[in-house]
């Protein structure tokens, strides 16, 4: 441990393991001075939970007896400042809200961005919102990339967040985003299944990990189920993903490991792949392209007070519009 934790003041403890054959981080949850399994999981990810002196992993599978040093640091607490941010909210009640989030703006407070996020933005538009799992996070449920626009629900009350979060755990949640693609798929149809996890080589990137021998992979489950809706002869693809998980970049980690970046992706696809679309014309307007051509569209649940069932839409933003028409992905479009 880098922390200098003898300087701070902090938590330190045994967790004994009462329960054989379960994951570490959901076994320390259970544990009354950890608040949740993913602050069990941060802490065992950054080191702050040790086996026999040694770190383990938040899959580890625990043995009963097994003793574990745990230290939980005393971090200061970030204060959320109110940011003045023009919300595209498209329902609001006393207990969750849904709202449209541009591209560029990052949903919660993290390393190298501790202000001016969309939770900053939600402290200003509301006093109400639920404490939520991680410090600096209150009322995020899920959430989607910085570069990524399109759909999210917030929780305003306790019982909206659990509500909501185990509809998500139970993948009764419906999310589709639109994408626009390089290349021409094979099948129209399909599903992509990997384990996704910190590319080995490029910690801002992520990948699809494979086994070591016998062991399993490293990385989370992760399943997006993709439909090409149309396509252009200059070598573009409008595709309808699918989420039955949600993993940190997963539609960009398993489409561009299929051959078909996502246009604008600054992380996951080179410049050659703009240079070998067949139209010169198509080319040249899409060297201007703005961000990411990735937007979470449709978002539905059932509202965990009242039971109603809600669906909601969002159009893709208005400055990929004009590019979206010249390729005739959007409806009076010409090509």
């Amino acid at each position: 441990m880098s922390k200098n934790l003898e300087h701070q003041k902090a938590i330190y403890f045994l967790f004994t393991s009462q329960i054989s054959d379960i994951r570490l981080d959901k076994a320390l949850a259970s544990d009354p001075r950890i608040l949740s399994r993913s602050q069990a999981t941060s802490l065992i990810d950054r080191g702050f939970v040790t086996l026999n002196g040694k770190t383990v992993k938040p899959a580890h599978k625990t043995v009963v007896g097994e003793e574990y040093s745990v230290v939980i640091p005393n971090e200061e607490p970030l204060e959320l400042l109110p940011y003045e941010f023009a919300l595209d909210i498209l329902f609001e009640d006393d207990h969750l809200l849904v709202l449209n989030k541009p591209s560029g703006l990052v949903v919660h407070p993290a390393a190298g961005h501790r202000q001016q996020t969309l939770v900053n933005a939600l402290v200003h538009h509301t006093k109400d919102l639920a404490a939520g799992f991680a410090a600096g996070r209150p009322g995020i449920v899920h959430r989607i990339d910085k570069d990524t626009s399109g759909l999210l629900v917030i929780a305003k009350s306790e019982r909206a967040l659990r509500g909501l979060a185990k509809q998500f755990k139970m993948k009764t949640v419906h999310r589709i985003y639109w994408v626009v693609s390089y290349g021409l798929f094979k099948t129209k149809h399909g599903t992509i299944t990997s384990y996704i996890g910190r590319h080995p080589g490029d910690r801002k990137k992520f990948a699809s990990l494979r086994a070591q021998g016998n062991d399993l992979p490293k990385g989370k489950l992760a399943i997006t189920h993709y439909d090409v809706q149309m396509v252009h002869p200059s070598g573009l693809s409008l595709v309808h993903c699918k989420l039955e998980t949600g993993r940190t970049h997963q539609i960009r980690v398993h489409l561009s490991e299929m051959g078909h970046p996502i246009v604008g992706d600054p992380i996951y696809c080179t410049a050659h792949r703009l240079k070998s679309l067949k139209s010169g014309a198509i080319r040249k307007l899409f060297e201007s392209i703005p961000h990411l051509m990735l937007h979470a569209a449709e978002l539905g649940f059932t509202h965990p007070i009242t039971g109603e069932v809600h669906r909601f839409s969002a159009p893709w933003p208005r400055e990929l519009q004009p590019y979206l028409q010249t390729v005739g992905f959007l409806p009076g479009a010409q090509t």
